[in-house]
């Protein structure tokens, strides 16, 4: 009965954890909608701002400091979007692995990049393989506000006209899709300079508009409140992504909890029926001896 016992003991406690993980999804669920919404609803707004920002600058000659690269400077920043908990899946792995590569990328190519890092996650694993840290933010949970996101953007945008910093870099975990999530390294800044036209009927489809007030002033406005929305966009796209990985990570941990309940149920019906054989058994021979 010692081995029934043990299976019985076993089975409870993966029943418990199946509770866990279950109640663990049914939460990374009811935050996944609301953090869909959210990323859902700047996805337009930051994909028009920046196609105004590319007929803007092509009709204002691309003059601001912003658009421009900082030749020579030997420094850069990376952020890197984490999580503070885990149970994610493959989220944090992957988002780190793409920012050490792009940060392999940079140090190939002479600049030295200052970590800023979202995420007990993400500072841990610095913290383990010695890089330095610039900058630890670990009060991001489930949303950030804009007001937070316009202030870093603002800090980023003044080094990197004083020539402090040579390129601005995001590695954070994209949204696609429910069932697509990728990591990508975001260059912040400088910002890409828009592509002309390729072919004559393009050039010649090109609108041209009269700004007011005129182009260069508003470009001074588009610009920063393009860096602004892009790097609330990553921001959003980084904790949508990190429920979605939550959520499909507790399922498969409370599908495989159910797979094991029944195969330890199967394990304890086999042990309980050999012990009856053997306690049948017992008697059969007891009363035998007895005649």
């Amino acid at each position: 009965m010692a081995k029934a016992r043990a299976v019985v003991k076993r089975r409870r406690a993966v029943q418990n954890i199946r509770k866990i993980t279950e109640t663990m999804q049914l939460i990374a669920t009811a935050r996944y909608q609301k953090a869909y919404q959210r990323a859902t609803a700047t996805q337009p707004y930051t994909a028009h701002i920046r196609e105004m920002l590319a007929s803007v600058a092509q009709q204002a000659g691309l003059d601001d400091p912003l658009l421009k690269p900082n030749a020579g400077v030997p420094r850069s920043l990376m952020l890197v979007i984490t999580s503070n908990r885990g149970l994610a899946g493959a989220y944090n792995a992957s988002v780190l692995r793409t920012a050490i590569h792009r940060r392999a990328e940079l140090v190939q190519a002479g600049i030295t990049p200052d970590l800023e890092v979202v995420g007990k996650k993400g500072i841990a694993y610095f913290r383990f393989l010695g890089f330095p840290i610039t900058a630890r933010i670990t009060d991001v949970d489930d949303r950030i506000a804009f007001a937070r996101v316009a202030e870093m953007a603002e800090r980023y945008m003044n080094a990197y006209r004083n020539g402090e910093i040579a390129r601005v870099d995001v590695a954070y975990m994209r949204f696609h899709s429910m069932a697509s999530q990728r990591p990508a390294a975001l260059q912040l800044l400088p910002i890409e300079p828009p592509s002309a036209p390729e072919s004559e009927a393009a050039r010649a489809q090109a609108a041209e508009f009269e700004f007011s007030p005129p182009a260069p002033e508003l470009l001074a406005r588009l610009v920063p409140e393009t860096v602004k929305t892009v790097l609330f966009q990553c921001f959003n796209d980084a904790l949508l992504s990190e429920q979605v990985a939550r959520m499909v990570a507790m399922k498969a941990a409370t599908e495989a909890a159910g797979d094991m309940i029944k195969y330890l149920t199967r394990q304890y019906n086999r042990a309980r029926q050999a012990q009856i054989t053997l306690e049948l058994a017992d008697i059969v021979g007891g009363a035998e001896a007895v005649k």
